[in-house]
């Protein structure tokens, strides 16, 4: 392995002894700090208790724990240590030894029941998912009802509160749960004084640390937990950068981050600050990209690119949508430079726009299962090139048992898996088999596919209905069964790609978000578009030599000013 000669703020962090906060920039090598730091602390032959490394993703745990067995640090066994998602800490050490307050049943895990149907049992009734309800108290949430379509200011929710209250009672007394549920049980757990000292006294009995990583992704639930672990005199380290705080979906804590970085001793609040990673111009306009009362510690651009002078580009496109004319625009520019196009994304907030920025047809969101399959079967394959293909696979696992009746919503896929003993994952090799006969060849036609996707699913169908009838024709077929164009760069969601990072990186900022997002980090009313800003800030900031922003024509000259002002050399492309 390279030698590791830490920065004075990284040699601060590897040998602080107690608890921190620390505020790491994009870039700023944290994960290789965190490997120091558990080589400092497991190599202690007085103290024989495990470091515990917490994260939000299996992406960032995957990565972490590679780092560490790479570097010969983690035993094997693995134990006292814990290397894993914040839910699987919550389910190993809370869950798991006690149960479900209130239920006498083994804890069942599933994870899709937020997709869950609620829907009263009268004719039309609509149905709205079950993450739409308060999982304590079944209230909606009007917010994530009136994404479904469901307008409580002029509809009346009684009766689906009603609904989702049985269905959620029902599901606990079966003790089936998912990790809302976790942290509802956790937290009732944790109400009783008694137990929580008693527990927390366990796991510092086993860890000497506890870090949390990425702790941008937490929600209000998770901070009140990390909260407690400080509270059990665990030496707790939280590591985040708050701008990358892109799950409000599931409750993220921007704002309650600053508070509950305020509570640390101010010698416990440690910054990193030089980045690794990216060019001295990328690394400006990361700092322009954040609100304006963030920009007075900018970032230093510390890594194998810090004499490089490419400029940020920046493509203005004209018209109402996102141009397809802005792949070909970024395409160029890579070739300029010599960068592998396949290692050069273009990142939206949707796929949808990503696609349509590289000529990519699209078509609108449907439950039509034919479409569903389609799209379902070109992403696993398309997951080749982008990562992912675990989830892949399982959506077109998901997929496949609505086709063939199996299932009866998307959301029972996991109760499904549980009762037919396949929570093992012994389904892959049929899964994948059947993922090989739905790659859509480019001689073939649409309706050539869609004849072959019945013949090889008619064989487990279990629905009355024939498969004809299951799998019907569609007019938007050979679009959803589209090959991104030849020679393009590949198409992802900034979500998909956030803890990644790539030689050259284009985003793409559409009408819809522009101007508020502009707006925001002018310093003036957004508009309720902070976490869209802080997509594009996570999207940028994957860049390593190549930042290129598309915006709308009537956005650029307000994004070069912004640029501007942080002395970033910015080149214009005009399409």
């Amino acid at each position: 392995m390279p030698s590791y000669a830490p920065t004075k703020q990284q040699q601060e962090i590897i040998d602080h002894a107690g608890a921190a906060f620390v505020t790491a920039c994009p870039g700023a090598g944290k994960t290789r700090t965190m490997v120091e730091r558990a080589r400092q602390l497991l190599s202690k032959p007085t103290d024989r208790r495990g470091v515990a490394f917490l994260s939000f993703t299996n992406a960032a745990v995957d990565e972490l724990e590679a780092r560490l067995r790479a570097f010969g640090i983690l035993p094997s066994p693995l134990f006292p240590s814990f290397i894993g998602t914040f839910d699987r800490f919550l389910w190993q050490f809370l869950i798991t030894p006690f149960g479900i307050p209130g239920c006498d049943r083994v804890p069942k895990l599933i994870p899709d029941k937020s997709n869950w149907e609620v829907k009263p049992p009268y004719d039309g009734a609509q149905p709205l998912s079950l993450r739409c309800f308060d999982r304590a108290t079944g209230k909606v949430d009007p917010a994530l009802a009136k994404d479904e379509g469901f307008d409580v200011t002029t509809r009346k929710i009684s009766a689906h509160e009603t609904q989702a209250i049985a269905i959620i009672k029902n599901a606990r007394s079966q003790g089936q749960v998912d990790f809302d549920d976790v942290r509802v049980s956790v937290q009732e757990r944790l109400g009783d004084a008694a137990f929580a000292k008693r527990v927390g006294e366990a796991l510092s009995a086993r860890f000497c640390e506890i870090v949390v990583d990425e702790a941008q992704d937490c929600n209000p639930a998770d901070l009140a937990i990390v909260n407690w672990l400080r509270r059990s005199e665990i030496t707790v380290k939280v590591i985040c950068d708050p701008h990358q705080s892109i799950y409000e979906f599931r409750g993220g804590v921007t704002n309650e981050l600053y508070k509950f970085a305020a509570t640390f001793d101010p010698n416990d609040q440690l910054p990193m600050s030089g980045n690794f990673r990216s060019t001295p111009a990328i690394c400006a306009a990361i700092v322009a990209l954040r609100p304006p009362s963030s920009r007075s510690n900018p970032d230093n651009s510390v890594g194998p690119y810090r004499n490089d002078t490419t400029p940020v580009h920046i493509i203005s496109y004209s018209g109402g949508a996102v141009s397809p004319a802005i792949g070909s625009t970024f395409q160029s520019v890579v070739e300029e430079l010599g960068i592998p196009l396949q290692s050069a994304p273009v990142l939206a907030s949707t796929r949808n726009s990503a696609c349509k920025a590289i000529g990519q047809p699209t078509i609108k969101p449907t439950s039509h299962m034919t479409i569903v399959l389609a799209e379902a079967a070109m992403n696993y394959h398309f997951a080749f090139a982008v990562g992912n293909r675990r989830d892949a696979l399982v959506n077109l696992h998901r997929v496949i048992l609505l086709v063939q009746g199996r299932i009866s919503s998307l959301g029972g896929y996991h109760t499904y898996l549980a009762s037919e003993g396949l929570e093992d994952g012994g389904w892959r090799p049929e899964v994948i088999a059947l993922a090989h006969g739905l790659r859509f060849n480019p001689t073939d036609k649409a309706d050539q596919w869609l004849e072959r996707a019945r013949e090889l699913l008619a064989k487990g169908l279990i629905a009355a209905s024939s498969i004809k009838q299951r799998l019907r024709a569609h007019g938007d077929l050979a679009t959803a069964l589209d090959c991104a164009p030849a020679n393009s760069p590949p198409a992802r969601t900034i979500h998909s790609a956030k803890g990644l990072e790539f030689p050259a990186v284009c985003v793409v900022m559409t009408t819809k978000t522009a101007a508020g997002i502009l707006d925001l980090l002018e310093g003036n009313a957004s508009d309720g578009q902070d976490e869209e800003a802080r997509k594009i800030y996570v999207g940028a900031s994957r860049a390593e030599r190549l930042l290129v922003i598309a915006i709308p024509k009537s956005r650029a000259s307000r994004l070069q000013a912004l640029l501007g002002k942080v002395c970033c050399p910015v080149k214009l492309h005009q399409i």
